[in-house]
């Protein structure tokens, strides 16, 4: 165990006093005892959460969990909320609500009383614009305070949200939006970030183009620049009251995105109520997140990290959207800033730390005495990097891992102030996750690794798929390996004491420093380069902590990759897909392997890549040209075990340039 004491009293041993009153049975023996009850009895528990906060009076009689099918399960039948109410009730008008902070602006804060005046314009304009219930709203935005007004707007009037950051080119944000037809686009032009401005002015352009439902398009920084626009201050400088419509638990709140990975992103719908209770769940028990708090989460509108970063606004804490690079002018940018602006709860990432580790960061330069809790997540998080990491914090703050998906829009595994942590593990399953670890026989499995599985539905489970009217893909994305389970896509150990340890995907998922992004993303503009026959491209966890993600490109005939052509892919990359997704480190490869029916083997190659032996990871007999495994298993050889990952300086200069 690490130097962090559990705490005896937080808002979850407030919490296990008031469900063991309910019940008449002692749930006050620890984390795991509240743990267990949380999955034998969903119908007791999740009612004990909507009555524990206060939420609307629910239809007499009626159970939480009316029917418990996956996927198909019924939740609070009859009952009605709405997620921007229940954000602004009973809040202090005067005290802080969000403070807004980029790398070239001095942070600018909203009390409670103006984001709901500002929320309450914003709603009043959509409405005037035709917005209803069920129409979509999409934004191509910055981490920003406009952003929170934006998707709080929409959900009053019970639209439907979908957001992305200005990480994503246009072509990857249309990618996803078209999918919705929505009919207002709410954008930005540009960004900063590493002290460089990122003009998205012609992919703003190409968006709009591409969405041909809209109705209109609002632009918050420079509304000369697009034909049309509406500016953003003429509809949030009214003072329209604002008057959330009620909606039933399960109507669409937010449609978040996949990273594509196999194809097209997928929309993953939540619905108000699943997200209310998990979010004030998660924010309140394991964050203990309260009136007052301040949480800064590194995070873009393109993960959904920041959908629970506005979340935490649910139980009344402070939010804090930082728009730029962590590192910017500095490699502790990031806890100079929560240092400053007296950050309670910090999210990063392991790759962040990492960096700082490497620049010989000392984190005691900084007064973090405000400071209680830091999140990790985004990747594996080793436990060298937690020990070094409690080791500068000090054993007063708890270094928290935690492990979920947008799927879920929030953790599977956590800790909570009451439990104990372990470096390289996270402390528990979360409260109400029947969380599980199955081989590949579908049996239980302890002390070894097997697939992440949740076996009882959760509240904030998708709905379902956008366009997929038979459940078809949404069946397949989890429920074809294990029926009735679900499977996440994870490669996990239980320990014998409970804790969990996660490997990494076990998909082909990119997640450079938390932001995932799906390999076709990267291949459309690589593929498009007449000189490349065929593009992989995998992201490998390493042991020190550290994210390895290399391109392969078989040539085209008579071709060879030099540093010329390097700089183009680089280039074709970073304006087709994402400056924060260029490789580590593009190697020319005989060739491509493939399963027999043409889907390339990223998860084979990843696992190659990562140490294993070709006979344990795919049977050559399912595949085009098994001569290749060997090859991929060699450069793990040479490049990660043997001389380490180094990239060569004319990587260097293109990836900066």
């Amino acid at each position: 165990m690490t130097g962090w004491v559990p705490v005896e009293e937080a808002q979850i041993t407030d919490f296990a006093r008031y469900a063991s009153d309910r019940t008449g049975r002692d749930l006050t023996g620890g984390y795991r005892t509240l743990w267990e009850w949380s999955v034998q009895d969903l119908d007791g528990f999740w009612s004990a959460v909507w009555d524990y906060f206060g939420l609307p009076a629910r239809p007499e009689g009626q159970p939480a969990l009316a029917t418990e099918a996956m996927p198909g399960s019924v939740w609070f039948p009859g009952s009605t909320l709405n997620y921007a109410a229940e954000v602004f009730r009973d809040r202090d008008e005067s005290a802080t609500a969000v403070i807004a902070v980029s790398e070239d602006a001095a942070p600018v804060e909203l009390s409670w009383g103006e984001l709901r005046r500002q929320v309450g314009s914003v709603a009043a304009s959509l409405a005037a614009l035709g917005v209803s219930s069920g129409d979509r709203v999409v934004g191509y935005l910055p981490n920003s305070a406009e952003a929170i007004v934006a998707f709080l707007a929409t959900a009053s009037l019970g639209a439907i949200w979908a957001g992305c950051g200005l990480d994503y080119v246009g072509s990857a944000a249309q990618a996803r939006f078209a999918q919705l037809t929505p009919t207002v686009l709410i954008t930005a032009t540009r960004a900063r970030h590493g002290g460089r401005v990122v003009e998205r002015g012609a992919d703003v352009a190409a968006l709009r183009a591409g969405l041909s439902t809209l109705v209109a398009t609002v632009v918050v920084d420079d509304p000369d620049s697009v034909p049309g626009a509406i500016p953003w201050s003429s509809i949030s400088s009214g003072d329209d009251a604002l008057t959330p419509v009620s909606v039933p638990f399960d109507h669409p709140l937010w449609v978040l995105f996949s990273s594509g990975t196999t194809g097209r992103p997928k929309g993953i719908v939540h619905g108000h109520g699943g997200v209310v209770l998990e979010q004030l769940k998660h924010s309140a028990f394991h964050q203990d997140l309260r009136t007052g708090d301040r949480i800064l989460w590194y995070t873009t509108p393109s993960w959904m990290l920041w959908n629970s970063l506005v979340g935490a606004l649910l139980v009344g804490a402070t939010a804090v959207c930082y728009d730029g690079s962590p590192a910017f002018g500095r490699p502790d940018a990031l806890w100079e800033l929560a240092a400053r602006l007296r950050v309670t709860t910090l999210g990063t990432s392991p790759g962040y730390l990492a960096s700082c580790r490497k620049a010989g960061v000392r984190l005691a330069d900084h007064d973090l005495s405000a400071l209680a809790r830091l999140g990790v997540t985004g990747s594996t998080f080793p436990a060298d990097l937690h020990r070094w990491t409690e080791d500068e914090l000090g054993s007063r703050v708890q270094v928290v891992s935690s492990s979920g998906g947008t799927d879920v829009v929030t953790a599977f595994a956590s800790a909570a102030p009451t439990t104990p942590v372990w470096a390289g593990e996270l402390s528990a399953p979360c409260l109400g996750v029947a969380l599980d670890s199955l081989g590949h026989n579908g049996e239980p499995v302890r002390g070894t690794v097997g697939e992440l599985v949740v076996r009882r539905p959760m509240p904030s489970m998708p709905l379902r798929f956008w366009n997929d009217p038979d459940g078809i893909r949404y069946r397949a994305a989890y429920f074809d390996t294990f029926p009735g389970v679900w499977r996440h896509g994870d490669w996990t150990t239980i320990t014998d004491r409970g804790s969990v340890i996660i490997h990494g995907r076990s998909d082909a998922t990119l997640n450079r420093h938390g932001v995932r992004m799906g390999s076709s993303d990267i291949y459309g503009p690589v593929e498009e380069l007449p000189e490349i026959s065929e593009a992989l491209v995998v992201g490998v966890e390493l042991d020190d902590g550290g994210y390895w993600m290399p391109l392969f490109v078989a040539m085209a005939d008579g071709i060879d990759l030099d540093d010329a052509l390097r700089k183009r892919i680089l280039a074709a990359i970073r304006r087709g897909a994402s400056p924060r997704h260029v490789p580590d480190e593009i190697i020319a490869a005989p060739g491509i392997p493939h399963t027999r029916t043409g889907k390339k083997l990223e998860v084979p190659v990843k696992r190659l890549l990562r140490g294993e032996e070709p006979d344990g990871v795919v049977d050559p007999g399912s595949v085009d040209r098994p001569d290749l495994l060997d090859w991929y298993r060699d450069v793990y050889e040479g490049r990660v075990k043997g001389t380490g990952v180094s990239c060569s300086q004319i990587f260097r200069e293109a990836s900066s340039g």
